[in-house]
């Protein structure tokens, strides 16, 4: 008891007994790591009195997130964020001035606050990002009999027992939340009729209904656990897009550092051995990190531990991941952690709508030194809300409101007089005044209103990532969202199609194998099979949307002969 004292001194003798008989009566608090990419990063939410809360930023480090990684079987802690980095949670926000030696067991062990006693608003919710996948048996959603642990049968767990769930109204938005909640990425496929084999336990769980953005399925809208009407016949299953094998640590961003690659369940690094910034480039492709800025060796971010994974790696600069790259074999080098390579990325400054309808409208925050604040309405016009709207992926602009139209910040207020021609790539490219300078309130806040999806004048199949707009990867548009062709069956005759249908010439080619580049959302189409005369792809022979076995290094692409008012592609 005497340690237990110690740690929280300070605290008066009334806090001590609230925060001890929480602890005598409950047992160690559950923790977990929501809107993450994966359950090893996220926002920290702590379960107390049946509901999750948040916990406040202040006195926040990395010594309590290593308690966080630990508790959760997450591998090392990476780094401790605060300012919302991954969204505002919702009330009520449990723990403030938490502070860890770092040897806790668990979160709900260090020195902090009385339960609900805080000076805080969700604008300073810490986050924390873990460096590695949790431990067997942590979570209580698996998949079973697919090609890797990111598809198959979804099973959940429950008194005691793994079963399935039932595929009655099972949508790509319970994949989502399937897939975050399994550590893996983006959702590809919501699959029915046991697709990944029958089950043979109970089935737990029918008329499944997420919204998407919850933690875990066992959240989502459902009928009551073990009541349904189905079969094992009808069990659902998920295919997501596995969890990216190469980040950088000890930069000064995620966009920075060390380069680390994960194989054999074990991240390792790489030696700086003929490393170049094509190198660096295919690094920062794969981590949606921008341009390559630099390629630094001789451990410039400090030295890491065994194995050495790669030497010798040799890229054009064009791949979608470094295990694309030429390299020895794996773990095959003659260096020492004093070669270990690292990446410099440009790290474009994050931008995002909050409180409206969707993720194309609401009001303007801009990230910038790990705090989000919003952006002052002062000389915000339309070419302001194009430039936002083309960084978000959203469509045309429709109108850029101030006065605050979708509530009011918190601070910072980050940006004022923001002035944009429109054609800039970034809002950061615009004329401004100098961060955090400003003469506003939040009743000034600026917002903007995109359309959902841009759909080009052509219709919604589009050629991307090609010299013009009569070359590259073949995308079409289903449901608001944009998504890749499978190259199973691509021939001349789907070629054709499309050209036509993106008001093209004659087709010139019809390559697969992601010749210009992976696609990075959906794969929408498998087995395409047009006879050349259709007006639209859509009216072709295909797989059901969404249904496929495939991967995005099978992207179909497309060269057709340009319009004459367009210069000749480049040779492919």
């Amino acid at each position: 008891m005497g340690d237990r004292l110690s740690i929280h001194a300070g605290l008066g003798a009334a806090e001590i007994l609230l925060i001890l008989a929480g602890l005598c009566a409950s047992g160690p608090a559950n923790v977990r790591l929501v809107n993450g990419p994966d359950s090893c990063t996220g926002r920290l939410e702590v379960f107390y009195s049946g509901t999750w809360g948040t916990v406040c930023d202040d006195h926040w480090d990395l010594n309590g997130a290593r308690v966080v990684c630990r508790q959760l079987g997450c591998g090392m802690a990476l780094s401790a964020v605060g300012g919302a980095r991954y969204g505002r949670g919702a009330d009520p926000i449990w723990l403030d001035n938490v502070r860890c030696t770092g040897t806790e067991a668990a979160l709900s062990e260090c020195q902090a606050r009385p339960w609900g006693a805080h000076n805080c608003g969700h604008g300073e919710d810490a986050s924390v990002v873990c460096s590695g996948a949790p431990v067997p048996g942590s979570t209580h959603t698996r998949l079973v009999n697919g090609s890797s642990f990111c598809s198959g049968r979804v099973e959940v767990f429950h008194n005691g027992e793994w079963g399935t769930v039932c595929d009655d109204n099972w949508s790509l938005v319970d994949a989502k939340v399937v897939c975050r909640e399994v550590g893996c990425g983006q959702e590809l496929s919501a699959l029915s009729g046991a697709a990944f084999g029958q089950g043979s336990g109970p089935i737990w769980l029918d008329e499944v209904t997420c919204a998407g953005t919850e933690a875990a399925l066992s959240l989502c809208q459902a009928r009551s656990w073990g009541s349904h009407n189905c079969n094992h016949g009808e069990d659902a299953g998920v295919e997501c897009i596995e969890p990216t094998q190469v980040r950088l640590v000890n930069g000064s961003s995620r966009c920075s550092g060390r380069v680390e690659v994960h194989h054999n369940q074990q991240w390792g690094t790489v030696c700086d051995d003929n490393w170049d910034v094509n190198d660096a480039e295919v690094v920062c492709r794969q981590l949606g990190c921008g341009l390559a800025m630099s390629a630094p060796g001789r451990a410039l971010f400090g030295q890491g531990h065994s194995p050495i994974w790669l030497d010798e790696v040799n890229c054009t600069g064009m791949e979608g991941a470094i295990t694309e790259c030429s390299f020895r074999p794996w773990g095959v080098h003659n260096c020492n952690h004093r070669e270990d390579a690292g990446v410099i990325c440009s790290d474009p400054t994050e931008l995002r709508l909050v409180n409206g309808p969707n993720r194309c409208i609401g009001r303007l925050e801009v990230l910038h030194d790990q705090q989000w604040g919003s952006v002052c309405d002062n000389d915000w016009d339309m070419e302001d809300a194009k430039v936002v709207c083309r960084q978000l992926g959203c469509g045309a602009p429709i109108s850029a409101p101030g006065w605050a139209r979708f509530g009011r910040g918190y601070d910072p207020i980050w940006l004022e007089t923001v002035s944009c021609q429109g054609t800039e790539a970034a809002l950061t490219k615009c004329r401004t005044q100098v961060w955090g300078t400003h003469s506003c309130h939040h009743g000034e806040d600026a917002s903007v209103v995109c359309s959902e999806v841009d759909i080009p004048e052509q219709g919604p199949v589009r050629l991307v990532d090609g010299p013009n707009k009569c070359a590259g990867r073949v995308e079409v548009l289903h449901e608001n969202r944009w998504g890749s062709v499978c190259d199973d069956h691509w021939d001349m005759k789907d070629a054709k199609v499309v050209c036509k249908q993106v008001g093209c010439g004659s087709p010139l080619s019809a390559m697969g194998g992601a010749r210009y580049g992976r696609g990075s959302d959906i794969i929408w189409l498998d087995d395409v099979e047009c006879n050349g005369t259709e007006e639209s792809i859509f009216d072709c022979q295909a797989r059901p949307w969404g249904e496929h076995n495939c991967y995005h290094g099978e992207d179909a692409d497309v060269v057709c002969a340009v319009n004459k008012n367009l210069e000749e592609p480049e040779a492919p």
